[in-house]
């Protein structure tokens, strides 16, 4: 089958592109696949990282690809559609995350619908940090779609709403397994500079209002003595309103902070110290966080929101706080740590979610769906 992927991939850097690598390379031991790029993702002003792109010392494994949607650029949609329709795809699959690429890929799947079957890969129908022109952005959007594929329970009721009847199948998000292997834990805490002998609590990944940062924080301060936080990670935007919370808390300086864009080689080291990952966010639908978890075995700590009570409170890789505050979150935290039997349970389960979501088992479930439309 000859397959087209359009969506974001090298030299764009993140957990989407990620993804994309990762799926391009599995179906690509069955079939015929081109990769059609964004030759711009977002005009700079509207990015809130410190840039989009792999610096010259990111690991990110190149993939091959056609550069040519610019979203801010409406002649380049029909440029693009013309160069994938002349490819002359048996399917097309696209990723779907947020409503401001809806003009761009909308535009080229409501075309591309008439002349081979169109997949949407959704990671969310509903944006985290929501606008009054979400929904009907994204309905343009949903028209092009044969069928769409979710990761996760919470995102297909958003579907829905949006386009009843709507043809999909849920299929959980893979682990990545690219970040190499866990590492002795004392050398992780010796790289990281940490204090060793005490409880390590990690946030990982993109700093944004809705992860709830600021949660966590609040509730380190609760915390007794013997506890340490690690946060790793880019700010999307200002640091400042979390730096001041730092700076009343009495158990400041157990707070270690590495807050810049984490590099593949580098993630090892900081799950490999960790005891917990917690995961305090407003909003959710699944996250590619807890795929990361799953590969360092390290269990996790959410919020009762979107899908993160699905994939991780029902499989039994983490606990779920009933309430996103920073009360809530402090006692999970201590009944964690105050039986070993819930750590262990973790870790088994986590050890069965590996076996269940491989990349194999994605592409062959994506397929199925495809050909049974």
């Amino acid at each position: 089958m000859k397959i087209a992927i359009l969506s974001c991939f090298y030299p764009y850097r993140g957990g989407i592109s990620q993804f994309n690598a990762c799926l391009f390379e599995e179906l690509s031991k069955q079939h015929i696949v081109k990769a059609f790029n964004f030759k711009r993702q977002y005009p700079e002003f509207l990015f809130p990282g410190k840039t989009q792109l792999v610096t010259a010392d990111d690991e990110a494994v190149p993939v091959e690809s056609e550069s040519l949607l610019d979203t801010a650029n409406p002649f380049s949609y029909i440029s693009t559609y013309r160069q994938i329709r002349d490819w002359e795809p048996d399917v097309l699959i696209v990723r779907y995350w947020m409503s401001y690429f809806a003009p761009s890929l909308g535009y080229i799947t409501r075309r591309m619908k008439k002349h081979c079957k169109v997949i949407s890969i959704l990671d969310n129908v509903i944006p985290h940090e929501q606008h009054f022109f979400d929904a009907p952005l994204t309905r343009y959007f949903l028209k092009g779609s044969t069928g769409s594929i979710t990761l996760c329970e919470a995102v297909s009721k958003d579907l829905l709403a949006l386009k009843p009847g709507a043809e999909y199948t849920v299929i959980q998000h893979p682990l990545y397994s690219h970040f190499g292997e866990k590492m002795e834990r004392s050398k992780a805490e010796e790289l990281l500079g940490l204090e060793s002998g005490r409880k390590n609590i990690l946030f990982f990944g993109l700093i944004r209002t809705y992860k709830g940062l600021d949660i966590l924080l609040e509730a380190f301060g609760m915390l007794p003595e013997g506890y340490q936080l690690i946060i790793a990670g880019e700010p999307y935007g200002s640091y400042e309103k979390y730096q001041q919370i730092i700076d009343r808390l009495p158990n400041k300086d157990k707070i270690y902070s590495d807050l810049k864009y984490i590099k593949d080689s580098e993630v090892s080291k900081y799950f490999s110290a960790a005891d917990l990952a917690v995961l305090p966010y407003r909003s959710a639908t699944q996250s590619g966080i807890s795929s990361v978890s799953y590969h360092f075995e390290v269990p996790m700590i959410v919020t009762d929101v979107g899908g993160l009570k699905e994939t991780i409170g029902d499989r039994g890789t983490g606990l779920v706080s009933p309430e996103g505050t920073p009360e809530a979150i402090c006692k999970e935290i201590l009944r964690y740590f105050s039986d070993r039997s819930i750590a262990d349970r973790c870790i088994e389960n986590i050890r069965l979610e590996k076996e269940r979501l491989s990349w194999k088992t994605f592409a062959r479930k994506l397929m199925d769906f495809i050909e049974g439309l």
